[in-house]
């Protein structure tokens, strides 16, 4: 396995793993799976942000999934503040990938000077929530039925993990 930032080549399976959430899980609270296009426009506005997405391959060049953070609300206050999302293609699972990409999420989100990582998880989705209690996240609370998805009410639960960075905080 090897860790990587995510260029355009690697679009059409990011696009294909995340699909396979939204068509068979909770994981993404979307109902349509996304398009070349939207993914384009997706990765394109990271890249403008100054986001990474990062990546695991196998020995043979396959994305065995990745990850992503960017603002977690649009106000300059929570300009320290970070919402991350990560995703395993259903083959990798269990073969270490998620833990590799939330350690290099916290990483790069540290280097970069934020101050909170902030994971919006499905309140049935034990492993993420597994996974984020292992890295030190802690239950910061719960949105009853915010989603609708396969017939039945979702409860929106959030994950903190607070950063020692950044060393100087400024206001403004």
């Amino acid at each position: 396995m090897k860790t990587l930032l995510c260029d355009e080549r690697y679009l059409e399976e990011i696009r294909a793993i995340f699909n396979e959430a939204i068509l068979h899980s909770t994981a993404l609270y979307d109902y349509k799976p996304r398009t070349g296009e939207m993914v384009r426009e997706w990765y394109a506005a990271k890249v403008r942000a100054g986001y990474p997405v990062i990546g695991i391959v196998s020995p043979n060049n396959e994305l065995m999934g990745f990850a992503s953070f960017g603002q977690f609300r649009a106000f300059p206050a929570y300009k320290y503040s970070l919402e991350h999302s990560l995703y395993v293609a259903g083959q990798f699972r269990g073969q270490g990938v998620g833990r590799r990409l939330l350690q290099e999420i916290i990483d790069i989100a540290a280097q970069q000077g934020y101050h909170t990582l902030i994971g919006g998880i499905d309140s049935e989705n034990f492993i993420s929530k597994e996974l984020h209690r292992k890295f030190g996240f802690a239950f910061t609370g719960i949105i009853r039925e915010a989603g609708f998805k396969f017939g039945r009410w979702l409860n929106l639960e959030f994950h903190q993990l607070l950063l020692s960075t950044p060393h100087d905080p400024q206001d403004g």
